[in-house]
């Protein structure tokens, strides 16, 4: 039987964001919290000897979040799956389904198996829905939390974990408007503290591959970074309809895609893989973008107020700009990669290769990203030196949203302001099934800018 999460004592408030540190001082600062003795009433973890089982917790049971669990599970095989929740009760059941009976094809051909009893330990009594579902797997006594909703319910959830002492993995972007990345990042410094580690679904930041590219950059392999692109040229996706007897906030939610303050539109969900990795070349986020795009493909009202393209011009602190792109337009021609422009050849991570007077090929065995991101983690927590990726996604999410304000308004934008200065909040008045928040198709020109 599925329940409602029990209410908690409240959370309490997270510190106000941090004035913006330089390279140099935040990583002087993370050196300088690794040296500090653990303190007393902190959380540490139970497991840095590395003997005993981890306890995992999934919140958000659909597809990503079935996929991130069977991911951990792959990278440590003795982690123990404790808890689901789910606002909606079906998709918790799904899940539920999935990990005890695997999945097969239409032919009967096994596609996915059943995880194993060692590993599938949720019980009804831990299994939560609603809206304050996050609240009860948080408390169900697990050492991780594996945070998959749709983006706009990361920040209050990654927050309730560190709170509570809960390892957090939680899912790429983790915000969808400036105020929310300012609050990860103040979760990140309070993750410090508490020796908490915080990871995220960059799995290219975990790909042999890809780190391999990165390295030969940060040696001068294409010399000095000049420029760069960056893709994510796509089809259409899916849309779950409408029932009558949802309210527009269930739509809303169950649409998730198509709403704002739910997924920060596609440059931000899912282009931000690429603006990542264009981040990571530059050892930082840009300085500046100028952006533009529209609705030209997905115009009708189910497609909500997200745009279907987007191109984004961001200059980063030596003066390089990196032009960015990124559409869903079914039966147009597709692309998804970064390239990296220097003055003496191009990197191409996803190729896993560099070409001019340096040319080199990656050759070994490509890991897999979306497993090694979780071992990675769950080295850092049983070694006692928790890797904390909060900044760092942080301000990747608001590249991309960044970029995104900059089109919806037709405005040349700053990274200083929109991280200091901006005041866009999408947080909804209130979570619970009823109303939701209005669909605002922005226009450039005459969209204000918060």
């Amino acid at each position: 039987m599925i329940k409602p999460a029990m209410i908690k004592p409240a959370i309490p408030a997270i510190p106000a964001a941090p004035r913006p540190l330089s390279r140099r001082a935040f990583l002087g600062d993370c050196a300088a919290l690794s040296a500090i003795p653990l303190l007393a009433g902190l959380p540490v973890s139970a497991f840095a000897a590395g003997s005993d089982r981890l306890k995992i917790g999934l919140v958000g049971c659909g597809g990503r979040g079935i996929g991130a669990v069977r991911d951990c599970i792959a990278a440590e095989p003795s982690v123990q799956l404790w808890a689901l929740g789910d606002i909606f009760a079906d998709r918790v059941e799904a899940a539920r389904d999935d990990f005890s009976n695997g999945r097969k094809d239409k032919n009967g051909k096994i596609t996915r198996p059943p995880l194993s009893k060692d590993n599938y330990k949720a019980a009804p009594d831990r299994e939560f829905t609603g809206f304050d579902a996050y609240k009860g797997v948080i408390n169900s006594g697990i050492d991780i939390v594996i945070l998959a909703t749709p983006p706009g319910f990361r920040p209050p959830h990654m927050e309730a974990a560190i709170n509570a002492g809960v390892h957090v993995f939680a899912e790429k972007p983790v915000a969808v408007d400036p105020a929310g990345a300012r609050r990860v990042i103040a979760i990140g410094e309070l993750a410090k503290q508490k020796r908490l580690a915080i990871g995220t679904g960059t799995q290219r930041r975990h790909t042999n591959s890809f780190q391999a590219v990165m390295q030969r950059v940060r040696d001068g392999a294409i010399g000095e970074v000049t420029g760069g692109q960056c893709y994510w040229l796509g089809g259409g996706l899916w849309h779950r309809g409408r029932k009558p007897e949802w309210t527009e906030m269930e739509y809303q939610i169950r649409n998730w895609y198509y709403f704002n303050w739910l997924c920060g539109d596609h440059i931000v969900e899912q282009h931000i893989h690429n603006i990542d990795v264009i981040n990571w070349a530059f050892d930082g986020p840009p300085v500046k973008a100028l952006g533009m795009g529209g609705r030209q493909w997905r115009t009708g009202p189910e497609y909500g107020e997200i745009w279907d393209h987007f191109a984004v011009e961001f200059e980063y602190a030596n003066g390089a700009r990196v032009a960015s792109y990124c559409r869903h337009t079914k039966g147009a021609a597709s692309r998804e990669g970064e390239r990296v422009t220097g003055t003496l050849g191009n990197a191409e991570p996803k190729r896993g290769s560099i070409t001019g007077k340096n040319a080199w090929t990656f050759e070994g065995e490509i890991n897999k990203g979306m497993v090694q991101e979780h071992a990675d983690l769950i080295a850092s927590i049983r070694e006692g030196e928790p890797i904390n990726d909060a900044r760092r996604i942080a301000e990747s999410t608001l590249t991309a949203i960044m970029g995104r304000m900059s089109a919806y308004t037709g405005r040349e934008l700053s990274w200083t302001w929109v991280l200091n200065a901006s005041k866009l909040d999408l947080t909804p008045p209130a979570y619970a099934f009823g109303d939701a928040p209005p669909v605002n198709i922005a226009v450039p020109g005459e969209t204000p800018l918060v």
